[in-house]
């Protein structure tokens, strides 16, 4: 597919205006708060368009369109529409205890709950997985999409890419990520819903395209399913997405700058509500790539590539790739800014250097920003090889290894008070080898369910630890944001919505 004159005009403009409005509103970030959690000023409109442009990248448009074209069908967005719901617990329950200690990361929540041992756990952990995981498969979503579509060659499209991203990122963190993010977020759901309209006239509209898919559009599937079986969205489900929603630095990051638990709340239920249009503008694309071209297509993650290669006409090319550059770019930007708060925060400061001024903070996370995205471009090529089965699954299998462990220490930290200092890093570390056991003895077995196993594991030790080694007298938790602990009525008439939307879906698709 050629691009045109005006095409590569779009394409220029939209990558400018990005860069140059991110650039304008973070030009003053010079200290550590400034830099990472920008000033603690995001108001409720930044907050949710920032999560839904950094969770809606190629991972979506490649990873989830890819498996609704392959085995899964529409019960893929099961992924999103849970993930919905666990957004809206985590504005009630989890937000109002993080932002009341103001902490700045996810791990130093768990210092302050248990011990220092527990922090720099999560913090390796998180490091880890954000530069070997979730930025390589971006780098390499995008890479494929840029191949597919406009035959670039895939090296060059990953370090593309990761240049523009870092670009930003480097010079005004959190706050530029954030004003990015509101223009690329725009640019991404219409971009997706311009894919949807031309898919569905090509296949001769919405009837003829539920007739010809009936076997394909239902959300639960069978228990013997080897993918997604009912039982694992009743159970295993919820770990990784109470552990992307609410215990993920790179979402979570965005609530922690609020200026006000309202704030935050507001934002998060704005982006749970643009996630239930995900099903319709992400999967079912993928779904139209299948009933067109599933022939022709090598891998079921070439599906929405595909779908836009031969139906996005002439003009409207630059738009699509521009949109798709700036999803990538947004999650990259969004994991990138951190991965380099929870390494300078958590481990620079808290371990190599504890009296860094603030401006050694800054330099620091801007110096592994930039180390950061160069080892993901070095990883992102590799990640085509077959054996992972697809980006998607690639992501949620390694994410399996930690996610049942952190998700326990913080929920167990939350119920039960007497819990002993020593139990969260004991969680953290037990999560990895007992689902590592499960995959390798009982690889037949989904990866949801094994996560769910794995999670009964360390609730069970952790209450071991705790009938043997009560805490008596647990350690306060600082208070360094005032926060109202009764519920906003216009949040929850919010989330009332968003909730309804959900279960509408759940019931015309059952």
């Amino acid at each position: 597919m050629g691009l045109g004159a005006f095409d590569i005009g779009v394409f220029v403009a939209f990558i400018l205006a990005i860069v140059a409005v991110s650039l304008f509103k973070s030009r003053r970030e010079t200290t550590s708060e400034a830099y990472f959690l920008a000033g603690r000023g995001l108001v409720w409109p930044l907050i949710g368009l920032s999560i839904v442009a950094a969770n809606l990248s190629t991972e979506q448009f490649v990873g989830m369109a890819g498996q609704s074209a392959g085995a899964v069908g529409l019960a893929v967005t099961n992924w999103q529409l849970s993930g919905a719901v666990a957004i809206i617990i985590v504005a009630f329950v989890f937000l109002p205890r993080f932002l009341r200690a103001g902490i700045y990361t996810m791990p130093e929540y768990l210092e302050y709950r248990y011990n220092t041992w527990a922090r720099g756990i999560m913090a390796i952990y998180t490091v880890i997985i954000y530069v070997l995981v979730t930025s390589a498969t971006v780098l390499y979503s995008g890479g494929l999409t840029l191949q597919t579509i406009f035959d670039m060659p895939l090296g060059q499209a990953i370090w593309l890419i990761g240049f523009v991203a870092a670009a930003y990122t480097v010079w005004g963190g959190l706050k530029a990520v954030a004003w990015a993010d509101l223009v690329q977020g725009a640019g991404l759901v219409l971009g997706g819903f311009i894919t949807l309209f031309l898919g569905l006239k090509a296949v001769g509209g919405w009837s003829a395209f539920a007739e010809h898919n009936a076997d394909r559009l239902h959300m639960i599937l069978p228990a013997d399913h080897p993918h997604l079986p009912w039982t694992a969205l009743l159970l295993g489900m919820w770990i990784p997405n109470f552990y992307y929603c609410g215990l993920n630095q790179f979402i979570m990051q965005r609530t922690l700058a609020a200026k006000s638990l309202r704030q935050g709340q507001l934002g998060i239920i704005l982006a749970s509500g643009l996630w239930v249009l995900v099903p319709f503008f992400v999967v079912m694309p993928g779904i139209i790539a299948f009933q067109l071209y599933g022939d022709s297509m090598s891998s079921s993650d070439q599906a929405y590539p595909t779908l836009i290669r031969n139906l996005v006409p002439a003009g409207v090319r630059g738009f699509m790739l521009a949109a798709i550059a700036g999803a990538v770019i947004s999650s990259l930007a969004s994991m990138l800014n951190s991965a380099s708060t929870v390494f300078t925060m958590d481990l620079y400061n808290r371990y190599l250097h504890p009296g860094a001024s603030q401006r050694t903070l800054v330099f620091m996370g801007r110096g592994v920003t930039l180390l950061f995205v160069v080892l993901s471009c070095l990883i992102a090529p590799f990640l085509g090889n077959e054996r992972f089965g697809g980006i998607f699954n690639y992501i949620q299998e390694f994410q399996g290894y930690i996610s049942p462990g952190i998700l326990a220490a913080f929920v167990f930290g939350f119920a039960v008070k007497q819990a002993p200092r020593a139990a969260g890093a004991v969680a953290l570390l037990i999560s990895a080898p007992v689902y590592g056991f499960l995959h390798w003895q009982f690889n037949d077995i989904a990866y949801l369910n094994r996560m769910a196993i794995t999670l009964f594991v360390v609730f069970l030790v952790m209450g071991a630890l705790t009938l043997v080694f009560p805490n008596p007298a647990p350690r306060p938790l600082p208070v360094r944001m005032e926060v109202n602990r009764r519920i906003d009525p216009v949040a929850a008439a919010a989330a009332t919505a968003v909730l309804t939307a959900i279960a509408a879906f759940y019931w015309y698709f059952w």
